[in-house]
């Protein structure tokens, strides 16, 4: 199965695709959709559904993970990031990709066993399980690796009925 994992914003998306085969994981791409600052929103979530719909038609993945919208005080960026998330889970619908929706938490607890585990500690998992030569850069771009680990680790223990 191949996952795209996407870590969503307004200024910059991470995304990585990873294959599982028998319950391991390997890489096969990664990056980053970013948009011009000081544009138009309009202008930025078409650059991010063009981008997207460009990585799953280079990639065919089978699915697709995203980050669950995490409101925190800053309410403009909240709204921002829902309208670039809407964009990226139209394009994956449109491509008829089944869905996984995950929390931070559950990301964190999925690839370094701990739900408060602090960023740098994702990065160092994420780096290890996929064998990684460096980490992977930006930092959104490890988020969204990690969110297509947990979707697969996730699919894994559904389909073969192992209970968390």
């Amino acid at each position: 199965m191949r996952i795209l994992g996407i870590d969503p914003g307004l200024a910059i998306v991470g995304w990585g695709v990873v294959e599982v085969q028998g319950g391991r994981f390997f890489p096969v791409a990664c990056g980053s959709v970013t948009t011009p600052a000081k544009t138009d929103v309009d202008y930025r979530l078409s650059v991010i559904y063009r981008d997207i719909n460009e990585i799953i038609e280079k990639y065919k993945p089978d699915e697709l993970a995203i980050e669950e919208l995490f409101f925190n005080t800053n309410q403009t960026t909240a709204i921002a990031v829902a309208e670039a998330r809407g964009v990226i889970l139209l394009s994956a619908h449109q491509h008829g990709l089944p869905i996984g929706e995950y929390t931070p938490l559950q990301v964190k607890q999925a690839v370094v066993g701990y739900g408060k585990a602090e960023k740098r500690q994702v990065i160092a998992m994420v780096t290890s399980l996929l064998k990684l030569p460096a980490p992977p850069k930006p930092d959104d771009t490890a988020d969204a690796l990690a969110i297509a680990l947990c979707h697969g680790q996730s699919s894994f223990s559904r389909r073969y009925g192992i209970k968390n």
